[in-house]
């Protein structure tokens, strides 16, 4: 599956758990509050002043390294 800036951010950690540290990464550290786990990757990087687009890369670079 690719990942899109309209990926839930629930549906990437589903994907693949290890992909958390890449939301760590720009500060968001309340994965499991209900709030962020319905945003879209493009509102999290929004409320986090982080490029969307950039994210989105790595994330779905990661996935694509084990196969996923």
């Amino acid at each position: 599956m690719k990942v899109t800036k309209d990926t839930i951010i629930t549906d990437v950690l589903e994907i693949d758990r290890e992909t958390a540290r890449f939301f760590f990464e720009i500060g968001m550290h309340c994965l499991g509050c209900p709030a962020s786990a319905g945003e879209t990757i493009a509102q999290a990087c929004a409320v986090h002043a982080t490029d969307a687009d950039a994210l989105v890369a790595k994330i779905n670079a990661f996935l694509e390294s084990k196969g996923e």
